[in-house]
């Protein structure tokens, strides 16, 4: 079942965090199990290149560095620190936006004064002097406007400029947000997020959507004969044959440390089962090289499951059903893609790593 397959598969992350403590000698605080479960699961590509360049260097991770990192990639509050800091910088250059726009306020009322006060001079002067000196004040008022108002221009395009990068950069940070830094594929909180809205659309309009669940075959294998950097590439080969097979769209996430999950709005199941071929063939099609010794280390293959969305699903039940398709598709001999109608009369399978 789905749930005993996430819990086989967070185990071993666990297992594996606890191993990386006690080589490294650290004290197992929940920071420490938090940072070596991430760098298990290969879910922050980001920290995992730090640690590995530290081990590299150093032969191993002391404490102080293993809380410089756990800060600088995992901390909750970093994300937290990033939008606030944005935040303050938009709340000022609203501030000054508004006290520029309360000066230009007051010229132009000051110009208007002057504008209504001068015509009434001018209706009773006779003496050309005189009118000349009005006409003279009036121009003076009008150019000091004009300046004022030129001004104001600059300073607003200049706002419209810093606000435009504020929001680039707050549109960065939602993008680290969602995305799954090693593939650039959407990461699980995007996924959780997307197909919620997805069912919800789908109760609405009657149009439906189709789930894939993919899953590299002897990844762990790989991963351990290889190691984590050659295990990288696998990933992003992976990702890439998705992004090449799917549409606009389709959202394509980073389910877990080697799954990969794929909604399909309006896409049956025979459609989804053609795209899940053409997806299993153009990873197959590759042969992975090592980068840095031009080794051959053959072909990688995976296995993919389907469900469609049915009236009554929950995320739950249509997780559960792709899940049990993808454990079907590795019972009969992996590198298959299988759908939910292969579950019929299917009642219980082997556990397969």
């Amino acid at each position: 079942m789905a749930d005993e397959d996430d819990h086989k598969r967070t185990i071993q992350y666990g297992e594996s965090a606890i191993s990386y403590i006690k080589k490294n000698v650290l004290p197992a605080y929940p920071r420490s199990y938090e940072l070596w479960y991430t760098y298990a699961a290969g879910y922050n590509q980001g920290l995992n290149r730090a640690v590995n360049e530290s081990i590299k260097s150093n032969g191993r991770i002391s404490t102080d560095e293993m809380l410089t990192l756990y800060g600088r990639f995992l901390s909750p509050t970093r994300l937290g620190d990033r939008l606030d800091e944005v935040g303050s910088k938009v709340s000022r250059e609203v501030e000054e936006l508004v006290d520029t726009l309360k000066l230009s306020a007051d010229a132009t009322s000051d110009y208007g004064t002057a504008l209504e006060q001068a015509g009434e001079k001018i209706r009773s002067v006779s003496d050309p002097e005189k009118l000349q000196n009005y006409v003279t004040h009036l121009v003076k008022s009008t150019q000091n406007a004009v300046a004022s108002n030129r001004k104001l221009e600059s300073q607003l395009l200049e706002s419209k400029k810093h606000i435009e990068n504020l929001q680039s950069s707050l549109e960065a940070i939602r993008y680290e947000s969602l995305t799954d830094e090693l593939t650039t594929l959407n990461n699980r909180k995007h996924f959780e997020n997307s197909i919620e809205r997805v069912i919800d659309q789908s109760k609405e309009s009657g149009r439906g959507f189709s789930l894939l669940m993919t899953d590299i075959d002897h990844f762990k294998k790989f991963n351990d004969t290889y190691g984590h950097q050659t295990g990288d590439q696998v990933l992003r080969l992976v990702a890439l044959a998705v992004k090449q097979n799917i549409k606009a769209q389709d959202i394509a996430c980073r389910y877990g440390g080697e799954e990969f999950a794929i909604i399909l709005p309006h896409v049956g199941l025979e459609d989804a089962a053609e795209i899940g071929e053409n997806i299993r063939n153009a990873v197959m099609s590759k042969e992975l090289v090592k980068r840095s010794t031009g080794e051959n280390l053959g072909r990688v293959t995976i296995s993919v499951g389907i469900a469609t969305y049915e009236n009554i699903d929950t995320v739950h039940s249509i997780v559960s059903r792709a899940d049990e398709a993808l454990y079907l598709a590795k019972d009969a001999g992996r590198n298959l893609v299988k759908t939910e109608k292969d579950l019929a009369g299917v009642d219980q399978r082997e556990d397969v790593a």
